[in-house]
């Protein structure tokens, strides 16, 4: 038995020394390959790293084959390798639990539509909504405001859009070159064309007649916006006064401060005048009837919510198949589902 086992010992002390020399072959043909780089100073890239780290686990001698760093670095190495090992493992797993996308995104829609809330009401909003959020979440998502908060301008004037109308005119030639002047006048709440006409001859008298025709009794608007043009004289100031109308004029060419009706006058002519030829006072009236029927109830607006000014319901798809009706002679369709 003792033969045996020193036979044995000596077997597998010959396979231990073959093994730790092709290691250490290995390590040191790696460490060629490093300094035959063309740089001066050898770069280890990350393979090279975790090679050592890898030979160190497997070989208890690998610091007699290390040559181009320090063994203290390879430890290092080792030691980042299970840091990052060990924070892998335990992603997500630690901490609190990540608020939802939806939350957040509600925390921030309430903050900027609503300036003068603080964190305990909107804590309160999302509660009523089955949103159970602290107070902490609330403050970190919420959007922070100049103090004192604020109104925004589109809010100020969402609040005034009821009240205010603008009016203008436009010029449209006919066939036999006379130019007819078609005047519009516009609420701004519905972007709704409340009265049109159309003459040859504009006048003041005229004109005034058409704001009476447009808001007939109790209709009339708080405000008025105009440009500066002549047509406005003394009677039509004094009849807009007489119904409790305030004047707003626009300043010297600036049609930017009258983006409304200037915005739907070019509707218009991109739409429809552009692709017709205009016979006569009464051929202009009808097509801006017929323009203005596809306005009011088909034609959809961005500023709208992407609806019509007479508002649209939505047809699901249950309700049959979709076809189209032709307005304004053709030159534009409404889509709806027939039954």
């Amino acid at each position: 038995m003792s033969l045996f086992r020193i036979v044995v010992s000596l077997f597998c002390a010959f396979i231990r020394t073959r093994s730790e020399l092709a290691l250490e072959n290995l390590a040191l043909r790696q460490q060629l390959a490093i300094l035959e780089h063309k740089s001066k100073r050898p770069c280890l890239r990350k393979h090279d790293r975790i090679f050592w780290v890898c030979l160190k686990r497997i070989w208890p001698n690998w610091r007699s084959a290390l040559v181009i760093v320090q063994p203290d670095t390879v430890v290092r190495w080792h030691q980042l390798g299970f840091k990052l090992f060990w924070r892998l493992k335990s992603r997500g797993k630690s901490g609190r639990p990540r608020i939802e996308a939806e939350i957040r995104q509600l925390i921030r829609r309430m903050s900027r539509e609503n300036t003068g809330w603080g964190v305990p009401r909107i804590q309160s909003e999302l509660a009523l909504l089955g949103h159970v959020v602290s107070e902490a979440t609330v403050r970190k998502y919420r959007i922070q405001h100049r103090k004192p908060p604020s109104q925004s301008w589109r809010t100020f004037l969402d609040n005034h859009l009821t009240d205010i109308v603008a009016i203008d005119f436009f010029t449209v030639p006919t066939a036999t070159f006379r130019v007819l002047s078609a005047f519009v006048v516009l609420r701004h709440d519905r972007r709704r064309i409340v009265h049109f006409n159309v003459t040859s001859h504009p006048t003041a008298a005229w004109t005034e007649q058409q704001i009476v025709e447009a808001f007939p009794e109790e209709t009339t608007p708080r405000f008025l916006i105009r440009d500066r043009d002549g047509i406005y004289g003394k009677y039509f100031h004094q009849r807009v006064r007489g119904m409790g109308i305030e004047e707003v004029v626009t300043s010297r060419r600036s049609p930017w401060q009258n983006p409304y009706c200037e915005r739907v006058i070019g509707s218009i002519r991109r739409d429809c005048l552009n692709h017709v030829i205009v016979l006569n006072e009464r051929h202009l009236r009808r097509i801006l009837r017929s323009y203005l029927e596809y306005y009011h109830e088909s034609r959809t607006h961005l500023s709208l919510d992407r609806n019509s000014p007479v508002e649209r319901q939505v047809d699901p798809p249950e309700r049959g198949r979709v076809i189209a009706i032709p307005q304004v002679g053709g030159l534009h369709h409404r889509y709806c589902r027939a039954a």
